[in-house]
């Protein structure tokens, strides 16, 4: 069997269809690209064929390129990796060109044979490459198919002549959105966006159609034709030179210069609009391999799709334990987090059982996926009858006799052990024996809270982050004695609702919160050096975090990280590592400035809540200093706060799997993800280097930066992370 099957039917149109076996969804190889050439050469070669159609057999039509064959072709190209990266792509321009000439002269454009896409579901990367070289694109109606080039948030983009393609085909600042923001769009969004030309219930009959009545003039593309002019302009036109620092600008203030891609991905437009056509295709397979050869690509390739796909796949589940899709759920707590908890639930079809101390708490947690519903229908994207179906699977209800009939519990009830524990007892004495019972603690140890618990193996960390609906990443945590159907029930829960799931072992703030504490830290640290804290949020932002330490303070609640402080001081007494930034926490809280949530934190906000500046009251006791410190050394100890941490809870084995330690860090908090995670990040700096900066950094500010005993291991044997740990390789 083949991925590509080539039939000419009755009316003389050859359907060439994508049917890779044995995958659920087609994905492009080497060896299938040179069928595709094969078949287009048949098709062109033989007078009886009329014109092609390609389509998929499945019910997408592409998942794009197998990302693993970057890495074959780099390996393969021995001392010269950059040549045969760029070989490879000219390749895949040079047939997808021979499909969009389809046998026409070169002078004249004449005696070509119409090709057309037919996309009967979701399309993406080099399907729709594939498909914007076609001469004609018709999608199917089902508004749930999208179509896109998502590269740019893999750390690549569109190499397969998509950049080229687009950007001529609707101008720079027309395709900008649709190239940098990677977004999937649906039929109807995908036909003003010009991705596609027709919707149809039935697309592969309507290709055939239009390749049927199909007129010459029809298959000649804008750019091969006579007095082709860009839209919007071409670079040195005066419309176009604005279009092109427009998009600059969008760029940068989008990306704070952190994504190679983004800026590589501009570059090849904009060069490419300044020559003809097949030199433009050049020019973007020099910047494609430009970025191909930048570390950052291949760490974002890795973690974002390789290793995320593993974890969603099921990576960590425990070995020999059957199937344990959830059925029915129970929430513990009706707030923010328990109302979250269940929407997300009742959006993956199971059956919620939502409590809370009275019916009016738990009639307002329900209400929450209400209103989300409802924004939703605003926007288009739901309907009544989904509202109503949704919220007929949450039983809201102070009763916990209701929960009887379920096989998960997630508790979000007050962070108090004592409160925690009462309900356990309560909880447990109600649910059948074989049922899973997890806490949503952020900060708890879960093995302490399991000592509440009469089957503590059954007994688990399920921690969200919120906004639960938005948020991608669920971290599972394993209790001293909890047994591998608990770990299974959770990991099988986490794919039913959608979520990337990663799996750590018991400690002080688990995985996440042990890394994003030292981040906020070193940010208060830094203002009661005198540090300005624009400085240090910019210095973030430039390191592609999403917020900075100063203004996720604000976001999360400023009382919130003055009662952690206190609590994490009353339960390591003398251990506790004081600092500076509990001050100013502890002060910012008498002062009232409780974050956004009070209107007044690190920043002033108007009167509709919108941040407006940083608090210049903060400097009435913490003055600026008259020498800031160097960029560099801002972004240093920001990083090295969160990535010390990180191989300490390697270290440690809090981390049992290195990918789940760089795709949590990039989901849970945005760490960097142009780096791979913090792991990636200390591999691409090289560990000799970092252990090298963590002495320098520690003999300047403190030994919260002495390097760990691994990392100093692994730097004086030259060894890197991926290198060492990488269970792929050890699997191979």
């Amino acid at each position: 069997m083949t991925d590509f099957t080539y039939d000419v039917d009755a009316d003389g149109v050859a359907i060439i269809t994508w049917d890779a076996p044995g995958k659920s969804m087609n994905v492009l190889t080497r060896e299938a690209f040179v069928l595709v050439e094969d078949y287009i050469d048949r098709a062109l070669a033989d007078d009886a064929v009329k014109g092609v159609v390609i389509t998929s057999g499945k019910k997408d039509f592409a998942g794009g390129m197998d990302l693993n064959v970057l890495a074959t072709i780099r390996d393969e190209s021995g001392d010269n990796p950059a040549q045969g990266l760029f070989d490879f792509t000219m390749n895949g321009h040079r047939i997808l060109r021979k499909l969009e000439r389809a046998g026409m002269e070169p002078k004249t454009n004449k005696g070509g044979k119409p090709i057309a896409c037919a996309i009967n579901g979701t399309c993406a990367g080099i399907g729709t490459e594939i498909a914007l070289a076609c001469h004609y694109r018709v999608m199917t109606d089902n508004p749930k198919s999208k179509i896109g080039l998502p590269e740019i948030m893999l750390g690549i983009f569109p190499g397969g002549g998509g950049t080229i393609r687009y950007s001529r085909m609707v101008g720079a600042m027309a395709a900008a959105p649709v190239l940098l923001e990677g977004k999937m769009l649906d039929p109807k969004k995908a036909k003003s966006a010009s991705l596609i030309d027709a919707v149809d219930a039935d697309p592969l009959e309507a290709a055939r159609q239009w390749v049927l009545n199909a007129k010459p003039a029809d298959i000649i593309k804008p750019w091969d034709a006579k007095g082709y002019k860009m839209p919007g302009g071409a670079p040195y036109h005066p419309a176009g030179f604005m279009t092109f620092v427009g998009a600059s600008a969008m760029i940068n203030g989008k990306t704070q210069g952190a994504f190679p891609a983004a800026k590589a991905l501009l570059s090849a437009i904009y060069e490419g609009a300044l020559v003809d056509f097949d030199n433009a295709l050049k020019i973007e397979a020099r910047w494609f391999t430009n970025v191909l050869m930048n570390p950052s690509s291949s760490a974002m390739i890795r973690s974002l799709f390789i290793n995320k796909q593993a974890l969603e796949k099921g990576a960590v589940r425990p070995a020999g334990i059957e199937d344990q899709s959830v059925k029915k759920i129970g929430v513990l707590g009706a707030g923010m987090m328990g109302a979250g908890i269940a929407l997300v639930s009742a959006q993956a079809g199971l059956d919620v059982v939502l409590v809370d101390r009275d019916q009016a708490a738990a009639d307002k947690g329900k209400a929450y996926s209400a209103s989300y519903m409802d924004k939703g229908i605003k926007r288009g994207k739901a309907t009544p009858e989904k509202k109503e179906a949704l919220l007929a699977r949450i039983t809201a209800t102070p009763d916990l006799e209701h929960l009887k009939g379920c096989d998960l519990i997630i508790e979000a009830v007050f962070e108090d052990p004592t409160v925690k524990a009462e309900m356990t007892k309560k909880v447990e004495a109600i649910i059948p024996d074989d049922c899973i019972y997890a806490s949503n603690t952020s900060t708890l140890p879960i093995s302490s809270l399991a000592e509440a618990s009469v089957r503590p193996e059954q007994f688990i960390g399920i921690h969200f982050f919120s906004p639960v609906e938005k948020m991608l990443l669920v971290e599972i945590i394993k209790g001293d004695k909890t047994g591998d159907r608990a770990v299974a029930k959770a990991l099988d829960y986490v794919r039913q609702i959608r979520k990337t799931p990663i799996v750590v072992n018991d400690a002080r703030f688990f995985y996440c919160n042990r890394c994003i504490i030292p981040y906020i830290n070193e940010g208060l640290r830094m203002i009661t050096e005198g540090v300005s804290p624009v400085l240090i949020d910019n210095a973030a932002r430039q390191l592609g975090f999403p917020v900075g330490p100063v203004q996720l303070n604000d976001e999360t609640s400023i009382d919130l990280g003055a009662k952690i402080a206190r609590a994490t001081k009353a339960a390591m007494g003398d251990d506790y590592p004081d600092s500076p930034g509990d001050d100013l926490i502890f002060w910012m809280e008498e002062q009232g400035r409780l974050g956004r949530k009070a209107n007044a934190g690190f920043f002033d906000y108007d009167d509709k809540g919108k941040r407006t500046e940083y608090w210049k009251g903060m400097q009435d006791k913490y003055p600026l200093a008259d020498d800031q410190p160097d960029l560099i050394e801002v972004q240093e100890r920001l990083m090295f706060a969160q990535v010390l941490e990180s191989v300490r809870a390697l270290e440690e084995g809090v981390l049992e799997d290195i990918r789940e330690g760089d795709v949590g860090a990039i989901l849970a908090w945005g760490f960097a993800p142009w780096s791979g995670g913090p792991l990636s990040w200390l591999d691409i700096l090289g560990t000799p280097y970092a252990a090298e900066r963590c002495d320098a950094l520690e003999a300047k500010f403190g030994d919260r930066f002495a390097c760990p005993p691994l990392l100093r291991e692994m730097a004086a044997k030259g060894q890197s992370f991926y290198g060492r740990f990488d269970p792929a390789k050890k699997a191979a």
